[in-house]
């Protein structure tokens, strides 16, 4: 049965009760209502006409005319409101003695026999009166019987139908509710019984087969979960660099083995606890936490030995809302030892070079002596030759040993005015060759007054040189690397622009760090990370200023800018 039948049953329950007490009360009422019109209209009517009578009688013999004339208008009337046993034959009595009392005078035996009928008339009546009102009274008291009774029993199934009914919508209605309650707070076990075949069986139901699939989904999405956790975890494990990730308050949401081990703390001290709060008692996660990124190496004593890192601190975002952070510990040691180790060998060979280089020098300034010998135009070329030779590797070796000096961080800085157009076509013949191998396209061009720069004039070029071949390496075929020098308010602005496959954003900042190379699929694939460091220390070295502008997909552009 339906929740809408039962309502319908309710109140068409107490529609008919009311429905029942509404008839009987108007049907008693009626009741009530004839038996007193009856009283009043029939028997107090007659009393009124026998009273009327007996006083015409006692004025008759005042004013017999207007006396019998009364007399005779209420006999009349009474001759129409016969409605008592006996009271037909006793108004037939008076009417035949008033007929004679109007043909003789009245006698005293008509008069007492006169009024004797009338008084007989009158105790008919008021019989009737009495007998009739002691029915109304019992009709009363049966009205008032019927009507308590009925009305009570109304009563009685209204309040128990008020107490039951609303609890009968309202209970399975609150136990819906706190069920909802349960399903939003994950306990998807719970579950409704409602003994009914109505709609709150069917809810129950529906709701009973939605908390199942809430939960067999919770169970799977959990599992699944679980197992991508495990999964990450893992990677993240196996993986040589130390990786410690932060949620958006600051709190420790995982650590590989490694990071661990760097940090020097167990794992039950770190996973979970606030990062400040650990950076108290550890100086390295204090040095960690700082936002800004570490241009040079951190030096960490780890794994019994002196190791360097690079530290690269990944934003994590959803919907341009920050929910984390991860911090990246590249381990660059084997750069930092090769690079070292480098940095001994070009200063010894370069040093070594300078003595053989020297005796060469000297032996050519004294075949070029004329006390020694005369010499042929064949052999002066060749003299020549060497000499330019040997002046060239003097100046690779001192190139060298500048190098040396800057990795060592003492840059030997020899200023001069130099020919800003002599400085590009050295640097554009010292690498067109690489662009005509590759079929790319060097143009040069000037604009704008161009004056002597007081610069390095070697060191200018070297970083001229590392950033075209840079740009030629990542250009593709058959394109064209420009190269644009402009001369604009006192400034000379040196342009290196190339269409290759760009830099991302998230790179820029730090492409000028040592041993830094964009990851592999990004752009970059070759080198040790050296090359743009040692550029941007050389140009700031001279006051100058080296930036980048790049767009994925529509090349970079490197600038260098001079104070005229």
């Amino acid at each position: 049965m339906t929740i809408k039948t039962k309502l319908s049953l309710g109140l068409s329950f107490l529609f008919t009760v009311i429905l029942i007490l509404g008839g009987l009360g108007t049907f008693y009422l009626y009741q009530l209502s004839s038996e007193s019109k009856a009283i009043i209209k029939d028997n107090y009517e007659s009393l009124v006409y026998a009273k009327n009578m007996i006083k015409a009688l006692d004025e008759i013999s005042i004013d017999k005319k207007t006396s019998t004339k009364s007399f005779e208008q209420n006999l009349k009337q009474q001759e129409t409101n016969i409605t008592e046993p006996q009271e037909r034959e006793i108004t037939s009595d008076i009417r035949s003695e008033f007929n004679n009392l109007k043909m003789d005078s009245l006698r005293s035996d008509q008069n007492l026999l006169i009024r004797q009928k009338m008084q007989q008339l009158m105790d008919v009546n008021l019989q009737a009166i009495l007998r009739k009102n002691s029915q109304a009274e019992k009709t009363s008291d049966k009205a008032i019987l019927y009507m308590s009774i009925i009305g009570t029993l109304a009563i009685l199934i209204s309040f128990s139908f008020i107490i039951s009914f609303p609890g009968f919508i309202a209970n399975p209605v609150r136990i819906l509710t706190e069920s909802i309650r349960e399903i939003a707070n994950k306990n998807y076990s719970k579950r409704i019984f409602f003994k009914s075949d109505d709609e709150f069986g069917e809810l129950a139901s529906a709701f009973n087969t939605m908390a199942q699939k809430l939960d067999d989904y919770e169970n799977s999405n959990l599992a699944q979960i679980i197992f991508q956790k495990k999964r990450i975890e893992t990677i993240i494990n196996t993986m040589h660099d130390p990786i410690i990730g932060l949620d958006e308050n600051k709190n420790i949401l995982f650590a590989n083995k490694d990071a661990i081990a760097i940090l020097g703390i167990q794992e039950k001290n770190l996973i979970g606890k606030y990062a400040p709060d650990v950076a108290l008692s550890n100086d390295l996660m204090r040095l960690l936490l700082k936002e800004e990124e570490h241009s040079k190496p951190l030096k960490i004593f780890f794994a019994d030995r002196e190791s360097y890192f690079t530290k690269e601190t990944l934003e994590i975002k959803t919907e341009d809302k920050l929910i984390g952070k991860a911090i990246v510990l590249t381990n660059v040691t084997e750069f930092k030892e090769l690079d070292s180790a480098k940095t001994n060998f070009i200063a010894t060979i370069s040093h070594e070079l300078k003595t053989p280089i020297a005796s060469i020098k000297m032996s050519l300034k004294l075949l070029e002596d004329d006390r020694i010998g005369d010499t042929n135009e064949e052999q002066k070329k060749l003299i020549n030759g060497i000499k330019d030779d040997s002046q060239r590797l003097l100046k690779i070796t001192g190139e060298l040993l500048d190098l040396t000096q800057l990795e060592s961080g003492k840059i030997n800085l020899v200023f001069q005015e130099s020919d800003i157009h002599e400085v590009v076509k050295y640097a554009f013949d010292t690498v067109n060759f690489q662009a005509q191998q590759k079929g790319v396209i060097l143009e040069v061009n000037f604009a704008g007054y161009i004056p002597f720069l007081n610069i390095d004039k070697e060191k200018t070029t070297w970083v001229l040189v590392n950033l075209l071949s840079n740009a030629i390496r990542y250009s593709p075929e058959e394109a064209k690397v420009y190269i644009n020098v402009k001369g604009d308010n006192g400034k000379v602005i040196f342009s290196i622009e190339d269409s290759g496959k760009g830099i991302d954003p998230k790179y820029k900042d730090r492409i000028f760090e040592k041993y830094f190379k964009i990851p592999e699929g990004a752009g970059n694939v070759h080198g040790t990370g050296l090359g743009l460091a040692i550029s941007k220390e050389f140009i700031e070295a001279q006051g100058g200023i080296i930036h980048v502008h790049s767009e994925l997909g529509k090349g970079t552009r490197f600038e260098i800018i001079f104070n005229a």
